[in-house]
């Protein structure tokens, strides 16, 4: 069968020209080094710095405002993670209590699949009876995404025309800022799981009880609530008919300033009305961010956000689309006129941008994997000492390397230091199947009389070595057996490289048996009918091999 294959494409060359087209499109479309396609579609290999070697975990977490640690584990982390257990493909389930909320850490054995441990959590957390949690505490599901899934973070300050640092916000105002505008705006990128807002505060209404006007009008501090939670509805009633005209009527109640609180009324005594103002100081305050982080930038409090990747998703894509989308909401964002007269506008700050590490690792590997290719090329050249076959040779790595890419995209191993770093690894052995190809075709070209033609010469020296490279090839791959084998972070460190190389090794293999013998009867075709010009030919360029291979060492 690979005989047969083998001689099929040496015959039908056009097939093999238009599938190498194919293949040379397709590759440069799915390369991770965002290279300009031109005309072609761009869907590139996810590409990010380092491997996520992060456990396979879902995360549930829990609101209980103002409860104890002790409170919080006996009522709500002990009953859901005992719930939880029963989730099939459940590794260990761990929690943390703190003041105000729960955290569980569910980790699943590394072969369930991301979104379906997703849905099983969400079938139990419904199916909970209705008593288990204390009235008015609901459990809710963590973002889909994984611990390196947070790939850029932000600050809103205030700046000047210039750019410049000018200030004059408060806190709270910067806060109310992130959480109704720009993580709104933000959330809807393509990717982002969740954008999470990080320092500020707050803002709320607070009501400042005083016990002894409450001891005085015989007022408890449930009544208070009742009085608040009352005045801030508002009530549809029914329809009046007047003159044929039909009314509707409502009692319009939802608080819109603190004189609507303060005016609340709490009872009645003898007619005489005891509204909250009368027992309470209504103001405008900071929420307590006893479980809320504090984000401080170079000594200062500041107010920003974290935006996280989806699971699965380019995180490079991602970024790119976050500052495409703040490109597109900084206009919108508030501006205030100073007392100075400097005008202060709210501007998103980064400062953390993971797209910098994976472009810079990107770029690094990419200079290496071309200088190692070229200078590979070189010493072919030198060794091999023959223009034509060297040129089919050093074919053969760009090649291969760019079907590489198409395999890392369909079996979804995403671009890395570490697997790019297996096509590094693997250029040597891919170079050793072309160079025992090419030297074969030679050999018999050299001891090759008239009687055969040209393409049946060349058949069967690629017959004649094809078993043989296979087996070296398949010895190789099996070699890298172990590695496959390892499970949880190391096999998620180690595994990508593993994969790369073996797809560096597929991609070679099918080069050098599909594609070089049909181009090596067209390049080997030619004849150059004087020696001493061959002669001078393969000198000049054995030179201009060490020339190179001395400037690049």
């Amino acid at each position: 069968m690979l005989n047969n294959i083998i001689k099929f494409f040496l015959e039908n060359k056009l097939i093999t020209v238009i599938l190498l087209v194919l293949v040379v499109a397709w590759g440069i479309v799915t390369a991770p080094f965002n290279w300009n396609t031109g005309f072609l579609p761009n869907d590139p290999v996810p590409v990010d710095a380092i491997p996520d070697i992060g456990e396979n975990q879902q995360i549930v977490f829990t609101d209980w405002m103002g409860r104890s640690p002790q409170d919080v584990e006996d009522q709500i982390t002990y009953p859901l993670t005992t719930s939880l257990l029963g989730l099939p493909g459940v590794k260990s389930i761990r929690s943390t209590s703190m003041f105000g909320f729960s955290s569980i850490y569910i980790i699943f054995e590394e072969d369930v699949e991301f979104y379906w441990s997703r849905s099983r959590i969400l079938e139990k957390l419904n199916s909970l009876s209705s008593g288990l949690l204390p009235d008015g505490v609901q459990p809710k599901l963590g973002p889909d995404a994984t611990g390196l899934g947070q790939v850029y973070f932000y600050t809103l300050e205030g700046r000047d025309e210039k750019g410049n640092p000018a200030g004059g916000w408060d806190l709270h105002e910067l806060r109310s800022i992130q959480d109704y505008y720009v993580r709104y705006g933000l959330a809807g990128t393509e990717g982002v799981a969740e954008v999470a807002s990080i320092g500020g505060h707050v803002k709320e209404y607070q009501v400042d009880l005083d016990p002894v006007a409450m001891k005085a009008h015989d007022v408890s501090m449930m009544q208070v609530m009742n009085a608040i939670k009352q005045s801030n509805l508002d009530i549809g009633a029914n329809t009046m008919e007047i003159n044929q005209v039909e009314f509707i009527v409502r009692g319009l109640g939802y608080v819109k300033s603190l004189e609507d609180i303060e005016k609340a009324v709490v009872k009645v005594s003898n007619n005489v009305p005891l509204r909250i103002k009368d027992i309470a100081k209504v103001n405008i305050g900071p929420a307590s961010r006893a479980e809320r982080a504090i984000l401080d930038k170079g000594g200062a409090e500041a107010v920003g956000g974290v935006v996280v990747a989806r699971y699965g998703d380019n995180p490079l894509q991602v970024i790119d689309a976050i500052k495409e989308k703040i490109i597109e909401i900084s206009p919108g964002l508030p501006t205030k006129t100073l007392e100075d007269g400097t005008i202060s506008k709210v501007t998103i700050v980064p400062f953390y941008d993971r797209s910098g590490l994976i472009k810079e690792t990107l770029s690094t590997l990419n200079e290496a994997i071309s200088l190692q290719i070229l200078i590979t090329i070189i010493v072919i050249m030198v060794m091999v000492y023959n223009l034509r076959a060297s040129l089919l040779i050093s074919a053969l790595l760009p090649l291969a390397v760019l079907m590489c890419f198409i395999m890392m995209k369909y079996f979804g191993v995403d671009a890395n230091i570490v697997a790019l770093s297996g096509i590094a690894i693997a250029i040597g052995t891919m170079v050793d199947l072309g160079i025992i190809l090419n030297e074969n075709i030679l050999r018999h070209l050299e001891e090759s009389d008239d009687k055969k033609s040209k393409l049946q010469i060349i058949y069967d020296a690629t017959a004649e070595v094809s078993s043989a490279i296979l087996t070296a090839v398949m010895t190789t791959i099996v070699s890298f057996l172990p590695v496959f084998t390892l499970q949880a972070a190391e096999g998620k460190l180690f595994g990508p490289l593993a994969y790369t190389k073996t797809f560096a090794l597929i991609a070679a293999l099918i080069f050098t048996l599909v594609f070089m013998p049909a181009f090596a009867h067209w390049v080997f075709g030619a004849k150059v009918k004087s020696k001493n010009y061959r002669t001078i030919l393969n000198f000049l360029m054995a030179f201009s091999g060490f020339v190179l291979l001395f400037y690049f060492s």
